[in-house]
């Protein structure tokens, strides 16, 4: 077990959250057993100015969490489909989180596989390079679903923790898997890392 980053973590700049972020280890302690990763790939979003940002169209009963608190978890359901789980950063009010899109599963793998094998037409679990790739993929093997939304990123259930862990060189590059807002170089993840998304590669920063 490692140190649970307090609120004051995430209540800095975004871009600085979200290189932050790397080498940390989000932890979903639920019923059934708890399952973890170590953050290696995420994606800043940040105020009203941000095309991509759930914030540009302004406040909304949805987008309300980016708006709270720093420290809270922000989960969305994305095309009907998956679950993406947030991070809120900035100070209250200023509207920005960073998307947690890879990890690299520590914790709990083999209730990993049971849940991505469920949520699967195949019923075939992925490989553990691919168990918690991408947004989607992670929060369906760690089991976050909107009861998450809101949660305080802080307390006992879901929290992210500083293990210690020697801190990944970074990488930046454009955010993926949008349509606006694509130029932005805000993607930052573990170089060389195999449990990273397939996206576009750009130099250590």
């Amino acid at each position: 077990m490692g140190a649970v980053l307090p609120p004051a973590f995430y209540a800095r700049p975004t871009l600085d959250v979200a290189r932050g972020l790397l080498g940390k280890v989000l932890v979903h302690a639920a019923p059934e057993g708890t399952a973890a990763g170590i953050i290696v790939e995420v994606e800043a979003y940040v105020g009203e100015s941000d095309p991509a940002c759930h914030a540009a169209a302004g406040f909304t009963r949805r987008n309300a969490p980016l708006y709270g608190p720093p420290g809270r978890a922000y989960v969305y359901v994305n095309y009907g489909l998956h679950h993406l789980v947030n991070a809120v950063t900035e100070p209250e009010g200023a509207p920005a989180a960073v998307l947690i899109r890879a990890l690299e599963p520590v914790d709990g793998l083999g209730l990993m596989r049971r849940r991505r094998s469920a949520a699967s037409a195949s019923r075939v679990p992925p490989d553990d390079a691919a168990l918690c790739r991408g947004p989607g993929n992670l929060t369906a093997a760690l089991g976050i679903t909107l009861a998450q939304n809101r949660v305080d990123l802080s307390g006992e259930r879901l929290f992210i923790e500083d293990r210690g862990l020697p801190v990944p060189e970074p990488a930046w590059s454009p955010r993926i898997g949008i349509t606006v807002g694509a130029d932005r170089p805000w993607r930052c993840y573990a170089a060389g890392n195999p449990h990273v998304s397939a996206g576009p590669r750009r130099g250590a920063g």
